[in-house]
């Protein structure tokens, strides 16, 4: 059976620079999923053309939009690239580009130019759960994300806090801390 090895990660982007190359109605979806999980990201569009709603959802983030062709001098000083363009010369121009550079580069709807997977993302609080299906089924991770969205309870922000603060009064070392939140936290998994 096939496994998925992919390492999942969370990263902080507002810490970090991302390029997303392309103005389109996809490039204009992995902006609305990357404000929705870190409206604090830090993005950069480059792009001869932007949908009217691109440049208007641009300006409820740190979002800079370039009307201008991709060319490789926009990669500099960029952690993070998404490949958006309708053209697959270009998109393949941009992920060798960036892998002559070490930024982690998404083709859209090319997993084999795929450093990592924009996979669907529950929030409820502090609590963020990422799902991946291999870049096999979007629709999958979509319908997997709704059923967490909606067997996740509201209140597990509460629970996060509490036991952040529990967990601060408890005395012993490192193993005894966490056998004391294994036993007080085990309810939550018991069918």
């Amino acid at each position: 059976m096939e496994r998925n090895n992919l390492y999942p990660i969370f990263l902080k982007t507002k810490n970090l620079q991302v390029l997303i190359v392309g103005g389109g109605f996809v490039a204009e979806e992995k902006l609305t999923f990357l404000l929705k999980s870190s409206p604090d990201a830090n993005v950069t569009m480059v792009s001869p053309m932007f949908r009217e709603d691109t440049i208007a959802l641009s300006k409820k983030g740190n979002v800079k939009l370039i009307n201008k062709k991709y060319s490789r001098r926009y990669l500099k000083g960029k952690h993070i690239v998404v490949a958006t363009t309708d053209i697959p010369k270009v998109n393949e121009t941009v992920y060798k580009h960036c892998r002559k550079r070490s930024i982690l580069v998404n083709v859209a709807d090319n997993p084999p130019f795929c450093d990592f997977y924009m996979g669907g993302i529950v929030t409820k609080g502090n609590v963020k759960v990422a799902i991946s299906t291999n870049g096999k089924s979007p629709t999958t991770a979509k319908r997997l994300r709704q059923f967490f969205e909606d067997v996740i309870p509201e209140n597990v922000d509460d629970l996060v806090k509490n036991l952040n603060e529990y967990r601060k009064t408890i005395k012993g070392n490192f193993e005894e801390k966490v056998e004391k939140l294994n036993e007080f936290t085990k309810s939550l998994v018991e069918k």
